[in-house]
């Protein structure tokens, strides 16, 4: 699970670690920070994923040490998720994928990427933008290990628990 609050100021992010780190960590779901290392070490979180634009994955890593997550956001490149991998990143990030509201995207990926990453590699890749339970088939297909969803779920026409049931159904963790 990723807090990921824009707009705010650094109390009310507090805040909501705070009440949602244990919610997550209770349930032995990992709870990161997003963007902010500082703030992930601060709140005991369990890691940080970092955008290109945000703290250096080097600087990321030296802050929580070698037992916190780090993810990257690589976009729709291969090399910097090479340089992610090569410089110790837990997991990349690849997308969007799909339109999306969340946010303006700075590139649209292909399920090309993922194909080829867990062809090649190691580290686990997420894919993200705009995926729903009604886009994310061939995402899975393409090997993505884990899908980074927000409207997907909370907005959902029927609801989140029915978006969480439909997700689980198509990556057969229900």
């Amino acid at each position: 699970m990723q807090l990921r609050l824009k707009g705010v100021d650094d109390a009310a992010v507090r805040r909501a670690a705070e009440m949602l780190r244990p919610v997550a960590q209770n349930r032995g779901v990992a709870f990161l920070m997003n963007d902010r290392p500082d703030l992930a070490l601060a709140t005991d979180c369990d890691g940080v994923h970092i955008g290109q634009e945000d703290a250096p994955y080097r600087e990321a890593r030296a802050m929580l040490g070698p037992d916190r997550v780090v993810g990257v956001t690589c976009h729709d490149s291969r090399h910097l998720a090479m340089e992610a991998a090569d410089a110790g990143a837990d997991y990349v990030t690849f997308g969007a994928f799909f339109p999306t509201a969340t946010k303006e995207p700075k590139t649209r990926a292909e399920p090309e990427i993922l194909r080829w990453w867990s062809e090649l590699m190691v580290v686990p890749c997420v894919a993200i933008g705009g995926i729903t339970a009604a886009n994310c088939a061939p995402l899975v297909d393409a090997g993505a290990d884990f899908l980074a969803v927000s409207a997907g779920v909370w907005s959902h026409p029927e609801g989140p628990a029915a978006a969480v049931r439909q997700f689980a159904a198509i990556l057969g963790t229900d």
